[in-house]
């Protein structure tokens, strides 16, 4: 399925993700340098090269022309071959036999990207092109736990994003909707039933809250197939479900279930409940799925600030739990900790397994026939009420007379008094006798 709005038909296109950082990197463009020039954060450049979002508009435009590849990046030689040009003599032979090997290989797969090939031969050089760029601060060793850690708990997410792109380059053919769901439920289902029982501490609610967000993934699925990362779509939708309060009120989910017999899984699972819900979810989706700290705010729909203050207070409360979190010596070897130690906690408890895929789908289906079955009764009462009401209602009103009564005791009505018989016949000559010119009536009295 894909976009077919005006504005996105008429955008550059842009390659890979990985291809990005590799143009980038050719180009010896540090993430800095391309943030400065395209009027954004660096956390955004990362952000593009790994995928979990695209540039639109106009940032998008300058994007595509800053790391457009040169008349040397479709040549034989790489840009990074390019860059050591001090020793032609011996860098010249290595390309050259390697480009036609790759060629032959990369021509029943795809004709249209003849640009895409020399990425084998630039990857001995991907280090020598890297020290151009500056040193990452203190905070790339976090970068890289968190990396590792999305690897280790969603381990497909990245293909989750582009399921139908490669399962149509795999299979030559390409997915239904129902075949591309199905895969997305397959790889991110499990995973995902273990983190709403690390974030509510209840299996039932857990096993629940992912089917119901799937649910409702199906319903909206032309929205959900063409979001930038429907894994994270579904994700959020779950996580929302999970910790709604009106769960409290259903006689199965007010107390969470027993926690885990060994100390120190113990200690961890009181330590998460612990915590208020929005804290929780911040420590999960940072040290657990393995976001970075943007991304985190942006899902849990605060500031980076706010997350950032969040995700220490989060993991104060469960370092005085947990001794061994707390003598960790850096922030990045605390986050690894952490989440070896919610992995382990959540592959350690029987978690129940989420049921198919179809019938998930069925369920959808079937939620929403309901749902529209009730609406269409729903309006038809409401049209019978109203014609009922307009039959049998009179077309006009008509005030009720209150019966006759005797009053007494009404006092006398006031105002002017009867006139005489002498105040008659003195107004009926005023009125007979009109006055012509200055002279006045002057009454004759008889």
């Amino acid at each position: 399925m894909t976009r077919s709005t005006t504005d996105e038909a008429a955008a550059p296109q842009l390659p890979s993700p990985k291809e990005r950082r590799r143009l980038r990197e050719a180009k010896s463009l540090s993430e800095e340098q391309v943030a400065a020039a395209v009027g954004v954060t660096r956390a955004t450049v990362r952000s593009w090269e790994t995928g979990r979002t695209s540039p639109r508009g106009r940032k998008r435009a300058l994007y595509a022309k800053l790391i457009a590849p040169g008349p040397e990046a479709l040549a034989t030689t790489t840009p990074a071959a390019a860059m050591t040009a001090p020793a032609p003599a011996s860098t010249a032979p290595t390309p050259v036999p390697t480009a036609p090997e790759s060629a032959p290989e990369s021509a029943p797969e795809s004709a249209a990207e003849p640009a895409a090939e020399p990425a084998p031969a630039t990857a001995p050089s991907a280090e020598p092109t890297s020290e151009c760029t500056p040193a990452l601060p203190e905070a790339a060793p976090e970068v890289k736990a968190m990396t590792e850690a999305t690897e280790a708990t969603e381990p497909d997410n990245d293909a989750d994003r582009d399921t139908g792109t490669d399962a149509e380059a795999a299979g030559g053919r390409r997915l239904s909707p129902a075949e591309a769901f199905d895969e997305l439920y397959a790889r991110t289902a499990p995973g995902l039933v273990r983190q709403a029982y690390l974030l509510t501490g209840r299996r039932a609610l857990a096993r629940e809250s992912v089917e119901r967000a799937f649910q409702l993934a199906w319903h909206r699925w032309p929205e959900v197939a063409v979001d930038r990362d429907p894994a994270g779509w579904v994700r959020a939708a779950a996580y929302e479900y999970a910790m709604s309060p009106w769960h409290r009120l259903r006689r199965g989910h007010r107390h969470p279930d027993a926690p885990p017999t060994e100390p120190g899984k113990q200690a961890l699972f009181d330590a998460l409940l612990d915590l208020p819900p929005a804290y929780r979810r911040t420590l999960l989706l940072y040290d657990g799925v393995g976001l970075d700290l943007p991304e985190t705010a942006a899902e849990t729909e605060a500031s980076t600030p706010a997350a950032a203050g969040r995700l220490m207070t989060a993991r104060a409360a469960v370092a005085e739990r947990l001794p061994e979190l707390a003598s960790a010596a850096t922030p990045a070897e605390q986050s690894a900790l952490l989440h070896d130690r919610l992995g382990g906690l959540a592959r350690a408890e029987h978690v129940p397994v989420p049921r198919p895929a179809r019938a998930v789908r069925t369920g959808s289906e079937d939620r929403a026939r309901l749902w529209t079955r009730a609406a269409l009764a729903g309006v038809a009462l409401l049209i019978a009420v109203t014609g009922l009401t307009l039959h049998t209602a009179p077309t006009h009103y008509e005030p009720p007379i209150s019966p006759a009564e005797r009053v007494g005791g009404v006092p006398p009505r006031g105002g002017p008094q009867k006139l005489t018989t002498q105040d008659l016949k003195l107004q009926k000559t005023l009125r007979e006798q009109l006055a012509h010119g200055p002279e006045r009536l002057i009454p004759q009295l008889r």
